[in-house]
């Protein structure tokens, strides 16, 4: 039998919660039995019990019971009659190597059949658990995989009846490690008595949820062994801890002592919140004051928030946007919308929100330069920023401002999903590389945060200067992340503080996407070396946290068992993904090694089925990373993974050819700032252009002769790169497209308390020298080696290599000798004299003498 999926008032998954109407959904749950059998071997009361339990439930604030047996309808009508919705256990033998038995599996699949048959779409039905509490060692006999893999068949069969149920399985810690793919929610049976461990791990917990809600499917306390009020403060501080921490809910266990298990009536434990006969405890009015709370716990202050939105011809969704910051559950806000030059309908639309404050630039200046003009008038505290295609969850403030004001942080980010009603092609592109992503140091601790979900206080911009306006489109998240860590600043993540993103609708708007963030990688290269390999790609300390998969997953993870798979907290070490695979889908293998093995096989017969394996390999890397792909299933199409696979060969290509590009054109100077260095002569007599010193008859601040270097270079429009602690020279000068400068300075003391300011100048080749040079090699070498008349192409070799050195030498010079200019004219403030080379010896000579 297929359930209709027209059942009316049913839960559903919304993001990292629940809803129900409309309105979001939270479990306040207590368990309930089961009891001592009827005469028909029955595990559940009375239908007069049962009717007098859900009114003192409903007392006590509950929305939702968990029972451990399958209920009968009429134990359901009641539910719903009262307003209680039931999560239902599907008990069967799962304390044996059942999947060792064809029989035992038999006998579960048709256990998850029978309940949810005899549920069947009821409304009283808040879930099912497939299983509840694996043993562990039966897990490590079986395999964890193998494993996953049953619980996950045993959810499709409870679909395949009831298309629109939910269903999770209840795991605890010590098979942590299971990881079903199926599971609409997680569910967790968590008994810790310990304020900040508990809090620990459930932040554990919610990065293993990930973009799924998560919930507490137990905890409770003993009455005897702990006592009723100490069992009252704990559970008041974890029901206030769940809360806070963003799970969707939590059930208590249990309603009452009344409790039958393995055929007897429980007798030494006592963990009810009232007694057998169903009189209150004090632990009944400790919890229902909290369920009362839950689950907006007081903050400890509510600081002015200020949401600023940045949107460039963002019409299509703003409206979207702007209603749901409307929608807010914060008390104290602002909605700032910059209009960065939008030749759209966003004037109009922003006229129609009286509360919203509008500002708009005549022209487009790009994204970091809307995101200061928001925080300049900003009145808030904290500033929060998101972007006009998102729309914000109602509690999106609320939780980010909570771990804020904790006083942990003073950053905070959180996820963005994709809207339900987003299309099948923004689904594609989600899971395709490239896509905003958060990157995490620990469960709690961030690296980085995307800039579509993301709030600082704004002390700590300012203490940074804002967003740096040479990042036009993307990359200021990134820069600013860096910068406020380099301040010794830290930024936290809220796994509850979400908001919807809509994806790009087109491969066309995509790609043109990844073509503006690999854009803003150059410039992050310029300005963050430390922080990117040799070809330019990222490096991060954490770990990435995205709907795409970075690399191939090639080995399977590892579990720690404890010894003899005893450990009470078992845990799942992943296997990265193997960046190394993703080389054969990059430009540079595209370029370096496809592509001239196609063009030399023109001449070269036997090449081409080389030529022909190496295109293949880049095909059957982004295939099985497609395969991989963690598609939604109701947006999956015929054509979704083959367009995965698409945009996993094209996406590295036309981000990293805009890389490249950028990295090529950057650095060059102003036409004024060129014209002098193009005036520049070198300087007759100098012996020496790598290094200069200056003589000063008082101890001159060599951090302030390096800071005036700075702004002069700056004031010529010369680009260039200071020292923020990870290199080994102080600045580095981007004279021209050929070579840069790394100036060093050191001070040496001399006695009558002088100093000299010694300076280093050493030049490398730029990106664009070292590109030109091994292409020339590249083209010319195998000509040499595979023509048959060679003698004429080693001449042009050996012509145009000392020619290109002679070339590097001269534009090394000229940088050189630009810099001294520079570096006179910064002498003549501090009025220190330039020391020639010769005399520079005799004074080092003289002061060792001294010495």
């Amino acid at each position: 039998m297929t359930v209709s999926s027209s059942s009316p008032a049913r839960v559903t998954v919304d993001g990292k919660f629940f809803r129900l109407n409309g309105k979001k959904f939270y479990l306040k749950g207590v368990s309930y039995g089961p009891f001592a059998p009827d005469a028909a071997g029955g595990t559940f009361a009375s239908r007069e019990q049962t009717a007098r339990d859900f009114t003192q439930i409903r007392e006590l604030g509950a929305t939702v019971v968990r029972v451990y047996y399958v209920p009968p309808r009429w134990f359901l009508d009641l539910a719903q009659e009262h307003g209680v919705k039931v999560m239902v256990d599907i008990p069967w033998s799962k304390h044996l190597c059942f999947l060792d038995s064809e029989k035992l599996k038999g006998e579960a699949r048709e256990a998850v059949r029978q309940a949810v048959q005899g549920c069947a779409g009821h409304p009283a039905v808040f879930a099912y658990s497939v299983v509840n509490e694996i043993p562990p060692d039966v897990v490590r006999w079986s395999g964890a995989k193998a494993v996953s893999n049953f619980i996950d068949e045993l959810v499709a069969e409870a679909k395949r009846i009831d298309p629109d149920c939910l269903c999770t399985f209840t795991n605890f810690p010590p098979t942590e490690f299971l990881r079903p793919q199926s599971l609409d929610f997680l569910s967790f049976n968590v008994y810790l008595h310990h304020r900040q461990p508990f809090k620990n791990y459930l932040a554990r917990l919610q990065m293993i949820a990930d973009t799924k809600p998560l919930i507490l499917g137990e905890f409770g306390i003993d009455s005897i062994r702990e006592g009723e009020p100490q069992k009252c403060e704990i559970l008041s501080w974890q029901i206030e801890t769940v809360f806070r921490s963003g799970l969707a809910g939590t059930v208590v266990f249990s309603y009452t002592d009344d409790w039958w298990r393995g055929g007897q009536q429980i007798e030494d434990w006592k963990m009810g919140l009232t007694t057998q006969d169903r009189q209150h405890k004090d632990s009944f009015r400790a919890v229902q004051k909290m369920f009362k709370l839950a689950p907006y716990f007081p903050l400890e202050r509510y600081p002015k928030v200020s949401v600023v939105v940045a949107s460039y011809e963002g019409g299509r969704t703003l409206k979207a946007c702007l209603d749901s910051l409307a929608r807010l559950n914060y008390p104290d806000y602002e909605v700032i919308l910059v209009d960065d030059g939008s030749t759209d309908d966003t004037p109009k639309i922003a006229e129609a929100y009286a509360n919203v404050r509008y500002f708009r630039h005549a022209q487009n200046l790009g994204l970091s330069v809307a995101r200061n003009t928001g925080i300049a008038a900003a009145e808030g505290e904290i500033v929060a920023f998101t972007d006009s295609d998102c729309r914000a969850d109602e509690d999106w403030l609320y939780y980010l401002v909570a771990d804020l004001v904790d006083g942990e942080f003073e950053g905070i980010g959180g996820h963005n999903f994709l809207p339900p009603e987003d299309s099948s092609v923004a689904a594609a592109v989600m899971v395709s590389p490239g896509g905003p992503a958060h990157v995490m140091l620990t469960d709690r601790q961030a690296e980085h945060i995307p800039g579509c979900n993301m709030a600082f206080y704004k002390w700590a911009l300012d203490e940074i200067g804002g967003f740096d306006p040479i990042f036009w489109k993307a990359g200021d998240d990134v820069d600013v992340c860096w910068r406020l860590q380099q301040q010794g600043l830290e930024i936290g993540f809220s796994p509850a503080g979400f908001v919807w993103h809509y994806r790009r609708s087109t491969l066309q708007a995509y790609l043109k996407q990844q073509k503006g963030y690999g854009e803003a990688e150059a410039l992050l290269v310029r300005k963050h070396p430390e922080y990117f390999n040799a070809l330019g790609g990222s490096m991060w300390h954490g770990r990435i946290y995205s709907s795409a998969k970075f690399g191939i997953v090639m080995r399977p993870p590892i579990i720690y068992h404890g010894t003899f798979g005893s450990g009470m907290f078992q845990t799942l070490y992943t296997s990265q993904a193997v960046g190394v695979l993703s080389l054969f889908s990059s430009l540079e293998y595209h370029v370096l090694v496809t592509l001239p093995l196609f063009v030399l096989s023109s001449t070269i017969s036997w090449l081409l089925p080389v030529a022909v394996t190496c295109l293949m390999l880049s095909l059957g890397v982004c295939s099985v990373a497609a395969a991989q792909a963690e598609l939604p299933k109701n947006k999956r199409r015929w054509w979704s993974r083959p367009v995965i696979a698409l945009l996993f060969l094209l996406q590295p290509v036309v981000r990293g050819w805009a890389r490249y590009q950028g990295r090529l054109t950057l650095g060059t100077a102003t036409s004024e700032a060129r014209e002098t260095l193009d005036s520049v002569a070198l300087r007759n007599g100098e012996h020496s252009l790598s290094e200069v010193s200056y003589w000063g008859h008082y101890p001159v601040d060599r951090i302030e002769f390096v800071t005036s270097i700075l702004e002069r270079l700056n004031r010529e429009g010369w680009p260039n790169k200071s020292d923020i602690g990870w290199n080994e020279y102080d600045v580095e000068l981007f004279g021209n497209r050929w070579t840069h400068l790394q100036l060093t300075t050191v001070a040496e003391d001399y006695p009558n308390n002088k100093r000299m300011i010694r300076c280093r100048l050493r030049t490398y080749w730029s990106l664009l020298a070292k590109v030109t040079f091994w292409a020339v090699l590249g083209f010319e070498l195998p000509i040499i080696a595979f023509v048959g008349r060679w003698l004429p192409w080693l001449w042009l070799l050996l012509l145009t290599m000392p020619l290109f050195a002679w070339f590097m030498w001269q534009e090394k010079r000229t940088l050189q000798s630009l810099t001294i200019i520079f570096l006179d004219e910064v002498a003549k403030k501090w009025q220190m004299t330039k020391v020639p080379f010769q005399e520079h010896d005799k004074k080092s000579t003289k002061r060792a003498s001294s010495v």
